[in-house]
């Protein structure tokens, strides 16, 4: 009868231990999915964003120094400072 509840015993152990081992994995992949949201939401605000041609035109122009025909870029550099001399 002794073993026998030994054996239980043992059983109850590793069954809380793996249900221990569960929950900290489970609320780890609860953090890794709350990120992923989150960038997911970022990515549909890029989406929605580019999607108006106008936004997309602005961020061509100011990224990769695209103009259109018969348009001119200026590109203005600021004053170096007197401590930067």
């Amino acid at each position: 009868m002794f073993v026998a509840i030994f054996v239980v015993a043992g059983v109850v152990y590793n069954l809380f231990s793996m249900r221990n081992g569960l929950q900290n994995e489970a609320e780890q992949l609860r953090g890794e999915v709350r990120v992923l949201q989150e960038e997911n939401k970022e990515l549909l605000r890029d989406i929605e964003y580019f999607e108006n041609k106008d936004n997309l035109l602005k961020e061509l122009k100011s990224q990769f120094n695209y103009r259109e025909a018969g348009e001119g870029i200026i590109i203005i550099v600021p004053e170096a400072s007197s401590t930067s001399r």
